[in-house]
């Protein structure tokens, strides 16, 4: 696609999108009857339409059937996670029994360090990078302490060299191939909350095997935002949640991918719950654990029915738009970002993109640096109807989502940021 700088161009690129009419399956919100030009479904996606159909199903099948929706509900209760599993595992590269919807992102993620953080006397470190997002750095913490050792001692961060802001993988793979044989873990943001960075994912499991470690991952900026192979790459485990480009709702049901080499191991140390017991005797309650295999002897509680319906909802968008048709959108509409911003800079050089220039390294973010100003700007273009995201110290984040947002509103919210640069100058 050959971009150009003027409206009639983004209103052609808007006519001949394969995906423009998604756009009208999403709630798009409104100030004063103004449409907002929503560029932060990476902090949380927008509502589809068909949100409250779902939901209101579970609440009419609860009222006439109670108990018995477990069995007789328009969607089974008792079987309800299964109905995600098929999106779930074509998002994720991966097989439907190496994936699973349950709790939040953090609990997923101390579950999954319960079974592949186990710590020896000369094995213990993990690799996180520099500013992670700061719930995996708690988690990876705690549980480091719960093992009785000291984050200083076991935890070593990775970040970008002195003058740059992305985390070289060559760097990456030094830094484990130097720790060898003490390293017991590696868990990255799959794609860096802060700068957008897409991680090479198979080059670092590859090098985390190499020295003997597990590689886990965090997919909250990744799922629904860039292709994944979580099976094909052998990752070991990963976590995600849900509310961001799955767009299942404000503390939407999170979900877990373990490797099938390590789903069949019913062996596994792992914290045991009743959902996780073998589905087939699982009502008549034996003392005896035995695990589902798969993902989903990872469950401990049964599923929460009336948080699964609005992910029910949003997958299905996804199902009939297809993800490659939704990634090849979500490049070009960020290529046009890019191309825009990059002529405001020619005039006025007040920020930088951090995020890698290379579709192949980044998702639909672009992470905005602005060295002076960058507050006064964000809050012009919130005044001005553009919600963006601001990260301290001083990144203004955009994302561009397929699904629902359009090269026009690209174009707006640039001529916007250019007269917010022209104000503050």
């Amino acid at each position: 696609m050959q971009f150009k700088n003027n409206l009639l161009f983004a209103r052609a690129a808007d006519r001949n999108d394969p995906l423009k009419k998604f756009r009208k399956e999403f709630l798009l919100p409104k100030i004063k009857n103004q449409t907002l030009i929503y560029f932060n479904g990476n902090s949380l996606g927008l509502q589809p339409r068909q949100t409250k159909k779902f939901l209101d199903q579970e609440l009419k099948d609860w009222a006439q059937k109670g108990v018995e929706g477990h069995f007789s509900a328009h969607r089974p209760w008792l079987h309800y996670h299964k109905n995600s599993k098929k999106v779930l595992a074509r998002l994720t590269g991966a097989k439907t029994t190496e994936v699973v919807a349950m709790n939040q992102l953090t609990i997923n993620l101390h579950l999954m360090m319960v079974s592949f953080y186990r710590p020896s006397a000369k094995r213990f470190k993990i690799i996180i990078e520099a500013g992670a997002f700061p719930s995996d750095r708690y988690a990876v913490e705690s549980q480091i302490r719960f093992h009785g050792l000291k984050p200083e001692d076991a935890l070593i961060t990775i970040g970008p060299r002195a003058g740059e802001h992305l985390i070289r993988t060559e760097d990456i793979i030094t830094l484990i191939q130097q720790h060898g044989d003490g390293l017991a873990l590696v868990m990255l943001g799959a794609v860096q909350y802060y700068s957008g960075q897409f991680f090479k994912i198979r080059t670092i499991t590859q090098a985390a095997h190499g020295v003997g470690a597990i590689a886990g991952f965090d997919l909250a900026h990744a799922i629904g935002n860039v292709p994944l192979k979580l099976h094909d790459d052998q990752v070991d485990f990963a976590v995600w949640c849900s509310y961001k480009y799955l767009n299942a709702g404000p503390g939407g049901i999170a979900g877990a991918f373990v490797h099938e080499r390590h789903g069949n191991n019913a062996n596994l140390p792992r914290f045991q719950g009743w959902w996780g017991h073998l589905e087939s005797e699982r009502f008549l309650m034996k003392d005896e654990f035995i695990p589902m295999a798969g993902a989903d002897g990872w469950q401990i509680s049964n599923f929460p029915v009336l948080a699964g319906a609005p992910q029910l909802a949003a997958l299905d968008i996804f199902d009939r738009a297809k993800f490659t048709q939704v990634r090849k959108k979500s490049i070009q509409l960020t290529g046009y970002l890019e191309f825009l911003l990059k002529d405001i800079l020619n005039t006025y050089p007040y920020f930088e993109i951090i995020t890698p220039a290379s579709s192949s390294e980044r998702g639909c973010q672009l992470s905005l640096r602005f060295p002076k100003n960058g507050k006064a700007i964000f809050k012009n273009l919130h005044q001005a109807g553009v919600i963006t995201d601001w990260r301290e110290p001083d990144v203004v984040r955009v994302a561009p989502v397929p699904l629902y947002n359009t090269f026009e509103e690209v174009f707006r919210f640039c001529s916007i940021l250019k007269k917010s640069c022209a104000a503050i100058k």
